[in-house]
């Protein structure tokens, strides 16, 4: 169901990881960054990306990087906006990177057809969101021609949903309910 071979462009895997997590009672990531970097990487995505930041210790003990690029954030305490600019400027250094697929690290819920069926309308051009019954959510596909638009944009922890919002036309909306569930561990 659209694996690796079908994607049209390089698409890198960014995984936002670097939260307190505070409601769950920890650092999310030692706990479920494997799973995530699995997901992205069963869709399509390559390289992966994967944003540090509470916990960074733990997790690299308790999670195989290799083949990572392991971003360390230490304005994790900001928001997801520093993680994601973080991000983005690590995706810009890629070479033939034409997107990128931005995931976060606490929805399990997500499944590698979810992300292979956002990654098959991936393109430099490109503003993909996945939807779970009709609810916009992640992961959130951006591309290229977008990034440098994006960072002044990003501020605490609202991510790239201002820049979506103001560009609403320009984004592909995939419906994904049927392959994948939306929701974060804290909002089940």
């Amino acid at each position: 169901m659209g694996g690796p071979s079908r994607v049209p462009h390089r698409v890198a895997g960014l995984i936002l990881a670097a939260g307190a997590g505070r409601r769950y009672g920890g650092p999310k990531a030692p706990v479920f960054l494997g799973p995530a970097l699995r997901v992205l990487r069963g869709g399509g995505c390559d390289p992966l990306i994967a944003v540090l930041g509470a916990g960074a210790r733990e997790t690299r003990a308790a999670v195989d990087l290799d083949g990572v690029r392991v971003v360390d954030n230490p304005g994790w305490a900001e928001g997801m906006a520093s993680s994601l600019r973080l991000g983005l400027a690590t995706a810009a250094r890629i070479d033939g990177a034409a997107a990128v697929c931005v995931h976060l690290v606490d929805m399990p819920g997500v499944s590698a057809a979810a992300v292979a069926r956002l990654l098959a309308r991936a393109h430099p051009g490109c503003l993909v969101r996945a939807c779970y019954d009709g609810e916009p959510g992640h992961p959130v596909v951006m591309g290229r021609d977008h990034w440098a638009a994006i960072s002044p944009t990003l501020r605490g922890d609202q991510g790239a949903r201002a820049y979506l919002r103001q560009h609403a036309a320009q984004v592909t909306v995939v419906e994904c309910g049927d392959v994948a569930a939306g929701h974060d561990v804290d909002e089940r």
